[in-house]
């Protein structure tokens, strides 16, 4: 494989907000099918979980030591986090409506698309300026 190739394998691949996009569209999509769906459903139970669960591990990225994330942001994700397993847990008694939740996914998906186009940007440029190497590999 040339330089060239690893070079643009490295461009195509996904920035970490891409991924947390990708990952946000497709739990909101799942909550989008069922939302008017009865909450005894099981496409419905499953795609409240995997909300629940997505957030969850949000939530605790945001305590391990070494995230770079400022701390304001970090609250306020571990803080959303709680919102959505509370307001899960009242989809669920019936006492309220899943579009919350979809809206919060989606304000948040609005965020790390800006966020993955700068990070994109950023990796176009550096593979725009970085040197090859002499060899193959």
């Amino acid at each position: 494989m040339s330089y060239q190739a690893y070079q643009k394998a490295q461009t195509s691949a996904e920035t970490p907000s891409q991924v947390e996009y990708r990952l946000f569209a497709q739990v909101t999509n799942a909550l989008i099918e069922v939302k008017d769906q009865p909450v005894t459903n099981p496409k419905t139970i499953a795609a409240l979980d995997w909300n629940r669960r997505m957030w969850s591990v949000f939530s605790s990225d945001c305590g391990i030591k070494g995230n770079s994330l400022p701390d304001q942001l970090r609250a306020g994700i571990v803080s959303l986090s709680i919102w959505v397993s509370k307001h899960s847990s009242l989809v669920m008694r019936g006492s309220e409506r899943i579009d919350s939740l979809i809206d919060i996914n989606k304000t948040i998906m609005e965020g790390l698309a800006e966020q993955a186009e700068l990070q994109a940007n950023s990796q176009r440029a550096n593979a725009a300026t970085s040197k090859p190497i002499n060899a193959t590999l």
